[in-house]
């Protein structure tokens, strides 16, 4: 009988045991992706078209035809095409033209934010866009000296547009766009 009841107290004691020794399920800590990008550092660029501009040195520059450039950032998927188009009387169609580029993404944008932009000393006027939400591209911009030059920009990225996932490369880029076109200067 003693026997017995050590079996069975032993049977419990190691069927507690095991019973009681599962892990607490905790729920796991939130996560998020973080991207670090080297701080920018700029030089000029300067080519024979009649427009110099800072850029970062980190991006690609690619000469397309009649002074349009590619500048490509590998590591983000991104790059900012560069148009050039000479005035010829007709500033009212350039205008328009660009002005349409940017109000395409309305269907996909959350928000256009427009910021002008103006340098007498320069002579540079335009345009900055801001384009909130799932579109193509996030940031657009024209200059002009509205006699004779006119240069678009506009920046697309390699991937599906979530805004949200390429949030800090949209930051990184719209800062290199408006520097861009800040210091870009008419030869």
């Amino acid at each position: 009988m003693f026997k017995k009841i050590t079996v069975i107290g032993l049977f419990f004691i190691l069927f507690f045991t095991v019973i009681g020794c599962k892990n607490d399920v905790l729920p796991k800590p939130a996560s998020y992706l973080r991207l670090d990008y080297p701080e920018a550092e700029y030089v000029t660029f300067k080519s024979h078209c009649p427009f110099e501009f800072d850029r970062n040195s980190k991006a690609i520059v690619k000469e397309d035809k009649n002074c349009g450039y590619s500048i490509t950032y590998p590591k983000m998927k991104a790059t900012i095409y560069l148009t050039y188009k000479p005035v010829n009387n007709n500033m009212n169609k350039l205008l328009r033209d660009a002005q349409k580029l940017t109000y395409e993404h309305v269907i996909k944008a959350d928000d256009i934010l427009e910021q002008p932009y103006i340098n007498k000393d320069q002579k540079v006027y335009g345009m900055f866009y801001q384009v909130d939400g799932n579109a193509a591209t996030n940031s657009q911009f024209y200059v002009t000296d509205s006699i004779k030059h006119f240069v678009t920009g506009s920046v697309y990225f390699y991937a599906k547009p979530n805004f949200d996932s390429i949030m800090p490369a949209v930051s990184y880029i719209k800062n290199d766009m408006q520097r861009l076109m800040e210091t870009l200067k008419w030869k």
